[in-house]
């Protein structure tokens, strides 16, 4: 697979002065971040030129971001600063740098959703919901990441923009197509980002890339000012390296929006205090089944570790699942053929081959199929949910593997070649299908981590961000640092 690697102006030209603190932000959470900066230890300004410094450090190998807004950057940080300065409340990001997936409208930047179609659009003017929420909580955004064209991508391949890089062994796949947000938080130059979620988008990365994701409920967080690929499923969320800040964020982001249908009706539930509660009492079962196939030795250890910790003794299937990820695939396809019609028409050859090739497919899907697919999708979210008054949370693994090797075309599952692109979000489409909450925990295995799945019901993120945190602070999930950085 041949890549082309285009010169980033926007990052080679950001110089980055000395950091005002003699107190290292290297790897600090958002959490731990945003406690430095409201106490004074370091300043919004020194946070954010540690990450611009990151930045222009580790991309040249990561390949996470396409944009960097440095001058935004650090305009805001010195806002927040004397914010703290006069004795104002700064809220409970102060401080953090963070980045977005090239799908959110950013001010000023034109919103590619990783094309090459979409470069020739108007710049954006103004900021997603989403970003504005994370500013007004006082986070700084540092600029727009990596994807997979148009969002229909598991691997972080970008064809125009070449590949987002796995930290731990930059000769493997990110996954996708959240993977700039993946590289970008576990590769240290940035402690959070934003992503989005059709079949798997922020959990694949996650797992890929070892740290933490959640993919909230559909319709929890608008997605008002982001490019769409599945409307009927499509769902934003963080990444970062702990389950505290997953939470953080997801509390700044929480809240209805007009301009998202999906997302009008239910106020926020804030969870960051709930974390802490631990376990007691929750019901926790393993998925079995569909969920036992198709599996490397790696992912069954990874959630065999965390059914150890959890103690759990019992499992449910998740009836039809199998059938629930063919019925995704008729879904996502015929909707994503539907949203680009017109610009497969115009500029076929402006596309990812990969891309056009699956979308044309979908655009010859007859109707009654589609039908079918909607039917069965309606009837197997009744059923997940009969289950879910058996137990609390179901534990799943999250990719079949660890990270491929980039340009890696097929594995082999269960005796069975198949595509690398379409089968290492086996286990995580079953799930969006139907629009779970669900939270990516990394597992650190020896040499690469990989990510499980904790899945609860609908509007019950504080459950499954509690069993993330309680396996983290057990050391059986976390975020490990990559060797070379």
């Amino acid at each position: 697979m041949n890549f082309r690697f285009p010169m980033r102006p926007s990052l080679r030209a950001c110089s980055v002065p000395e950091i005002d603190s003699a107190i290292s932000t290297d790897w600090m959470t958002a959490s731990e971040t945003a406690a430095a900066v409201a106490n004074r230890t370091i300043t919004a300004l020194a946070a954010t030129e540690a990450a611009l410094a990151r930045i222009a450090k580790a991309d040249v190998t990561l390949n996470a971001f396409t944009d960097v807004v440095a001058e935004r950057a650090r305009a805001r940080a010195r806002e927040i600063d004397s914010a703290i300065a006069r004795g104002e409340s700064v809220g409970p990001l102060a401080g953090v740098p963070f980045a977005v997936k090239n799908l959110f409208d950013v001010a000023g930047l034109a919103t590619r959703a990783g094309s090459k179609i979409n470069r020739d659009r108007s710049p954006a003017a103004g900021d997603a919901p989403l970003i504005e929420r994370l500013e007004a909580a006082g986070g700084v955004l540092i600029g727009a990441l990596n994807m997979g064209e148009y969002a229909y991508d598991f691997t972080g391949e970008n064809i125009h923009d070449g590949p987002s890089r796995n930290p731990h062994d930059p000769t493997r796949m990110t996954g996708g197509s959240s993977g700039g947000s993946g590289a970008a938080v576990a590769g240290g130059e940035v402690p959070l980002a934003l992503g989005s979620d059709t079949n798997g988008s922020i959990r694949v990365p996650s797992s890929l890339c070892g740290i933490f994701g959640l993919k909230p409920t559909y319709g929890r967080l608008p997605r008002t000012g982001s490019f769409p690929f599945v409307a009927s499923f499509d769902h934003l969320g963080p990444l970062a390296r702990s389950a505290a800040d997953l939470a953080l964020a997801y509390d700044a982001m929480q809240g209805p929006d007009d301009g998202d249908a999906a997302c009008t009706a239910r106020a926020p539930e804030p969870v960051s205090g709930l974390l802490a509660e631990g376990i007691d009492g929750l019901r926790i079962a393993k998925a079995s089944g569909y969920f036992e196939t198709n599996l490397f030795p790696e992912a069954r250890e990874a959630v065999d570790r965390v059914v150890k910790a959890l103690g759990i003794t019992r499992s449910v299937e998740l009836p039809e699942a199998a059938r629930a990820r063919a019925a995704a695939y008729v879904i996502s396809t015929t909707e994503g053929a539907s949203l680009h019609l017109d610009r497969l028409r115009r500029q076929p050859n402006d596309f990812d081959p990969a891309v056009r090739d699956r979308l044309l497919a979908g655009a010859m899907v007859p109707a009654s199929l589609v039908d079918r697919a909607q039917k069965f999708r309606r009837w197997y979210r009744a059923r997940v949910l009969e289950l879910f008054e058996q137990v609390d949370v179901i534990i799943a693994p999250a990719t079949p593997c660890v990270a491929p090797k980039l340009g890696q075309v097929t594995f082999t599952l269960d005796g069975v070649e198949l595509p690398v692109r379409a089968n290492v979000g086996i286990h995580t489409q079953p799930i969006s299908f139907i629009g779970l909450p669900v939270v990516a925990a990394p597992i650190p295995l020896e040499p690469l981590p990989i990510g499980v799945q904790i899945i609860a019901a609908p509007w019950r993120e504080d459950i499954a961000l509690r069993v993330a945190a309680a396996l983290e602070r057990a050391g059986v999930a976390r975020a490990p640092r990559p060797k070379d950085f």
